[in-house]
């Protein structure tokens, strides 16, 4: 899972500066480094569980932004850490830090492609949440996507098969907190700056999880462990760097499917480092939720259309009302 500290599925709105149609196409090779280094950053968190507790790896993988976030205070000051809703920001941190640590805790017992397969219904938990706390619309063809992205999940953890793992409990976990997460975006969305979201997010789940070092702290006793505790710091810093830079100079909605190049990336590393790779039945349950997401995406993607034309016919409609000076 993208750490679950960056998606696509972030709302950040694109900088209103910029032409966000001529940038896509950077922005989405962008996103495809960020998720690749994601990817990279899940493998090596899954290898440093047979070392390290959970809590230890979630540490060491926020390091990595934490110092980011600590050397952009210093420069553009503290005056990024001024919420309008400190609250929120706490909240969406702590979500922030109990996702990543279920995400860890379930890939040390099931494989890293299996696994990432299951976070992809956090973006239909988003709509569900959006729908019951936002009161965001929802039509009965994102619902029916709903439905058949839960059938997708269903299909890879196959309860009752002697398949299903009681780990992936920690995976559906994980994506409620990055869905909560999602949608307690949505509301800073309008009135916090961006970074200040991203350092109260890196800062509040950075302190959290040291809290519990002392009770289950063990200090790394090889190079090789070392080695890896940096690779893990690095990869994620790169990648949240990537995602945020990615959706400010992009379209959410174009970047939005590259979400999905995550089952690649995981299936490849998994393979290349632990010989796993998913069995069919994994793969056709992933097809069925990546087809239900992708589908979601273009629903919106058509809304945001309409939407943009209804308001130019509104502009329009108002111009032509408007008596015009000298006739």
């Amino acid at each position: 899972m993208p750490s679950p500290q960056a998606t696509p599925l972030l709302s950040v709105k694109p900088n209103p500066n910029r032409g966000p149609e001529s940038q896509n196409m950077r922005g989405i090779l962008l996103m495809a480094l960020g998720f690749f280094a994601f990817a990279a950053c899940d493998v090596q968190a899954k290898f440093l569980t047979d070392s390290l507790s959970a809590a230890q790896i979630v540490f060491f993988r926020q390091i990595g932004l934490f110092m980011g976030v600590i050397v952009m205070l210093a420069v553009k000051g503290t005056h990024l850490l001024r919420s309008q809703l400190p609250a929120i920001q706490i909240l969406r941190g702590i979500c922030a830090a109990s996702s990543a640590l279920c995400f860890v805790l379930a890939v040390t017992y099931v494989p890293l492609a299996d696994a990432v397969a299951v976070t992809f219904i956090a973006p239909f938990l988003v709509t569900l949440m959006g729908a019951l706390f936002l009161r965001e619309p929802v039509g009965a063809r994102r619902w029916a996507a709903v439905a058949v992205g839960f059938v997708g999940m269903l299909i890879v953890i196959r309860p009752g098969l002697g398949v299903f793992h009681p780990a992936i409990g920690f995976i559906v976990l994980a994506a409620c907190f990055f869905a909560t997460r999602q949608v307690l975006s949505r509301t800073l969305s309008g009135a916090d700056n961006v970074m200040t979201t991203v350092a109260f997010t890196s800062i509040t789940s950075t302190v959290l999880v040291a809290l519990a070092l002392p009770f289950v702290w063990k200090t790394p006793d090889t190079l090789q462990l070392w080695l890896v505790i940096f690779g893990l710091a690095a990869t994620a810093g790169v990648g949240e760097v990537l995602v945020i830079r990615a959706l400010d100079i992009a379209q959410a909605v174009a970047l939005a499917p590259i979400h999905y190049s995550l089952i690649i990336w995981s299936t490849f590393y998994g393979f290349i480092v632990f010989a796993d790779l998913p069995d069919l039945w994994t793969l056709v349950g992933c097809a069925i939720i990546v087809a239900s997401g992708l589908y979601t995406l273009h629903r919106e993607r058509i809304a945001a259309r309409e939407g943009r034309a209804a308001a130019a016919r509104a502009r329009a409609d108002e111009a032509a009302a408007t008596p015009q000076n000298g006739l």
